[in-house]
């Protein structure tokens, strides 16, 4: 492989810089690669606005139909509606694949590949026969006798997309007057929007950055940086909004703040969502990340559900949700995953369910997530560490010992319960980063003091101080 450019393809897609890691020719390398590892014969293709996502487009079309194989194209569209699209094709598409970098910063790019059922291809399930087959590209040839795969248009797709998601949520016909902010980022979720939101007249949006512009000239599209919510939540409180939503950039992370402009973290939109889901799938199996705290498997169990701890990363928790036959799937990044959907995502869908459970209660938001919110959790701390494998030994071989608990599934997760003293219970997550090169910690504990004593314990111990 080439040294240059084999770390482009990652656990949960390929991804890089753009066009000077990714550009038109290796994305018609890819589409080429791609009829000779996996041999669709048909195969839907989608772009997000990013600036050299028409290129690569151009270049993966190329090499998909140079191959032989029939290619429809969505043109703009999210992630959700892309994956969705695949799965309502029942059978028809072979694969799907989707040029986008996700929240990344505007000079990324990459693409995300799914099969025919919209279960993706990640490490473990495909990635690494198709890096193999890029890198051996001089022995890719086109189709015989010079037959080129045809290209034709899917200009319905948009409508189908926002039919499905409207009869899955089952919006009662009374639904009162809503208020709320909707950042787009201006990335994908303005397009996908400006069609949903002309169904639903009872919903008042103000809307914030929902011109697609793939400079990403407001701010970053990723809503797990709290820094990029900034003006949403400045728009809640001027407005007197009943909550705020941001979107990424190619709309399949969606982050909320409250009527007050409080953020929600991700593992507790987990849980508020589970609690609708479970009224509807009672007894339904429902995954959270190691990141996650102690108030979602306890919010699940609570609703008549049943709670498992996953990996983090979409292509590991979408396998698992259809080996265990889980009913939703919940990560701390933001991510949303339902089984109605084919396991895919739908920031769209999150948004429905949660008005209506809003309208249902006859609550405020902050009703719904405060009352999760008893825990201290330290959010994410990111390590550069020149050599993880030897500190995680550490870690592992100073702590494993005296845990009441022990998890492997992802990095180490560690729980410590001292019956004579349950004020002190606490875990962490130590992990390697799937998408940087990054060591991550998370932990949770009972007290603020005590959070911040372990992050520092841990902290020392990951730095060598």
């Amino acid at each position: 492989m080439n040294p240059l450019t084999q770390h482009v393809f990652r656990a949960y897609d390929i991804r890089g810089l753009s066009p000077s890691e990714l550009d038109e020719n290796f994305a018609r390398t890819l589409g080429r690669a791609i009829v000779k590892q996996f041999g669709p014969r048909k195969v839907l293709v989608g772009r997000d606005m990013r600036t050299t996502s028409l290129v690569l487009e151009r270049g993966l079309i190329q090499g998909l139909t140079a191959g032989g194989a029939d290619v429809v194209r969505v043109g703009l569209c999210s992630t959700p509606m892309f994956n969705v699209i695949v799965g309502l094709g029942n059978g028809e598409y072979d694969m799907g694949v989707m040029v986008t970098a996700s929240h990344n910063p505007g000079k990324y790019n990459g693409f995300k590949l799914v099969k025919g059922d919209s279960s993706p291809i990640g490490q473990g399930s495909g990635m690494e026969e198709l890096a193999d087959a890029f890198f051996a590209s001089g022995e890719i040839v086109d189709s015989v006798n010079d037959k080129k795969g045809a290209v034709v248009d899917d200009p319905g797709a948009l409508q189908r997309y926002v039919d499905h998601i409207l009869k899955l949520a089952m919006l009662p016909s009374d639904m009162p007057k809503f208020k709320i902010a909707i950042d787009a980022g201006n990335g994908m979720a303005g397009v996908i929007l400006s069609e949903l939101l002309s169904r639903l007249p009872w919903l008042e949006v103000v809307p914030l950055y929902f011109e697609p512009d793939g400079s990403f000239p407001n701010h970053e599209a990723n809503p797990i940086k709290t820094e990029t919510l900034n003006d949403l939540i400045e728009t809640v409180l001027k407005e007197n909004c009943h909550l705020g939503i941001a979107f990424d950039g190619d709309a399949d992370r969606i982050g909320m703040v409250d009527q007050n402009g409080k953020i929600i973290s991700g593992d507790l939109l987990t849980a508020i969502i589970s609690q609708e889901i479970l009224r509807t799938s009672p007894g339904g199996l429902i995954l959270y990340d190691v990141r996650s705290s102690w108030a979602v498997p306890e919010a699940i169990n609570a609703a008549g559900g049943r709670s498992k701890m996953c990996r983090v990363g979409h292509a590991f928790i979408k396998r698992q949700m259809r080996e265990d036959g889980a009913s939703f799937a919940g990560e701390v990044s933001m991510h949303y995953y339902f089984r109605d959907l084919r396991y895919v995502e739908s920031g769209d869908l999150v948004m429905l369910y949660i008005l209506k459970r809003l309208k249902r209660e006859n609550a405020r938001l902050s009703e719904l997530w405060k009352p999760l919110a008893k825990y201290f959790h330290s959010g994410e701390i990111n390590f550069e560490v020149a050599d993880k494998d030897k500190v995680l030994e550490l870690i592992r071989t100073t702590y494993a010992r005296s845990a009441a608990k022990y998890s492997d599934i992802d990095g180490l997760r560690l729980e410590f319960h001292d019956p004579t003293n349950p004020a002190g219970d606490w875990w962490f997550n130590v992990r390697v980063s799937n998408t940087e090169p990054l060591l991550r910690l998370n932990l949770e504990t009972k007290s603020e003091q005590l959070t911040a004593e372990k992050v520092k314990e841990l902290s020392n111990l990951i730095t060598g101080d």
